[in-house]
């Protein structure tokens, strides 16, 4: 779930209005992709086109509660 979150700060940051140091935030982004991409955990879970926006769902939800 960490992970998942840095991802989620990251994209976000480059989302924004002129983002400052765009080529280490792309790098950043293509690292976490590749840790997230070949998590060992992906190897045994049935339907993994389901189980990725459910995890990304599960951190936004997480991060919402803390923040409230």
């Amino acid at each position: 779930m960490q992970t998942q979150h840095a991802w989620n700060v990251t994209y976000a940051a480059l989302a924004a209005p002129r983002p400052r140091d765009t080529t280490a935030l792309r790098r950043r982004l293509l690292l976490l992709f590749g840790r997230l991409r070949w998590y060992p955990y992906w190897e045994s879970t049935p339907s993994v086109p389901a189980a990725r926006p459910a995890l990304r769902q599960a951190v936004r939800a997480q991060r919402a509660g803390r923040a409230a």
